[in-house]
């Protein structure tokens, strides 16, 4: 097939089914009727001999093959929208709107403080809103210009988005200070002793840490599971728990909460965190300039935890 075979405009419907997954909201989109998006459609399946979205009660969901020809349709079209969009200028200090990043609750501990400060100096007209990075349509969000970066350890957005790394993350132990555990090396055998703070982020790359502690043959005694971070430092403030986390949170929390971190006693392979960005914002002025921001703020492997046991 030629790209002379195929309207450019049902390649954009096209990529509008794939992400919103309902003729009424495309049509809404696109400034359409309900009706000619599904003649839309109809062309679009004779066209490649395929079904493309099959009706359900959730919506249109994608074929097989939709899905395959998705990604290649959604970097093609971020690579024409950033070309033509590449020579809008824009000043930080007068920019007005809102920037959505996807990240986890750690992200939101870690990276979130000195981010709002730094945008408030530069751009004090943006609002930042977060969204989890986890979330069953990232992908398709990013792709459609709703979410402007993700932050994170996201192996499933591959095609069609790039990406950098902004460090590796180690894990280690936190617990309260005064704890029978706090002396300056923290043994194999204590820890396999202690009572365990186990935080179950499914969805999520911190998640096959409490898979590697068991394929370690390490049995813990959990005494408590939690779905986020958040509550971490609240509950260690108050408990003999102990819990494996990442370190850059470790070292958020130890002065608000108490807390003493040590060098976790089993051999743990380090997170590498990332920033991604869809292809079509990867020349656009606004997301160049976030990106360099996070990258200044938060890259590099430097030692965070210098100095610890």
């Amino acid at each position: 097939m030629e790209l002379s075979d195929i309207d450019l405009n049902l390649l954009v419907l096209f990529q509008q089914l794939m992400v919103e997954r309902r003729v009424s909201k495309v049509a809404d989109n696109l400034g359409l009727t309900q009706p000619a998006v599904s003649n839309a459609l109809a062309k679009l399946r004779r066209i490649f001999g395929d079904e493309l979205f099959l009706r359900t009660s959730g919506g249109m969901v994608p074929t097989p093959f939709a899905e395959q020809l998705g990604e290649s349709v959604g970097y093609a079209l971020g690579m024409i929208h950033s070309g033509l969009n590449q020579r809008t200028q824009f000043t930080p200090a007068t920019l007005k709107r809102t920037i959505t990043i996807g990240m986890t609750d750690i992200g939101e501990i870690v990276f979130l403080p000195a981010l709002l400060e730094r945008l408030g100096r530069e751009a004090p007209g943006v609002t930042l809103n977060t969204v989890r990075n986890n979330a069953a349509h990232l992908r398709e969000d990013m792709e459609a210009g709703k979410v402007d970066l993700a932050i994170g350890l996201l192996p499933q957005l591959k095609a069609g988005f790039f990406q950098r790394r902004l460090f590796r993350q180690r894990y280690v132990c936190l617990f309260r200070k005064g704890h029978a555990l706090d002396r300056p090396k923290l043994l194999l055998s204590d820890y396999k002793a202690a009572e365990h703070l186990v935080i179950v982020s499914a969805g999520t790359g911190h998640g096959k840490v409490d898979e590697l502690i068991q394929k370690a043959g390490i049995d813990r005694l959990v005494r408590l599971s939690v779905p986020h971070f958040v509550s971490v430092g609240h509950i260690l403030q108050s408990t003999a728990l102990v819990a494996t986390v990442p370190e850059r949170l470790a070292l958020k929390l130890v002065e608000p909460f108490g807390l003493v971190v040590r060098t976790h006693p089993v051999k743990l392979p380090d997170a590498p965190i990332s920033v991604f960005w869809h292809a079509k914002v990867h020349r656009e002025p606004v997301n160049q300039w976030l990106r360099s921001m996070v990258f200044e703020l938060f890259g590099g492997d430097g030692p965070p935890g210098a100095g610890l046991a």
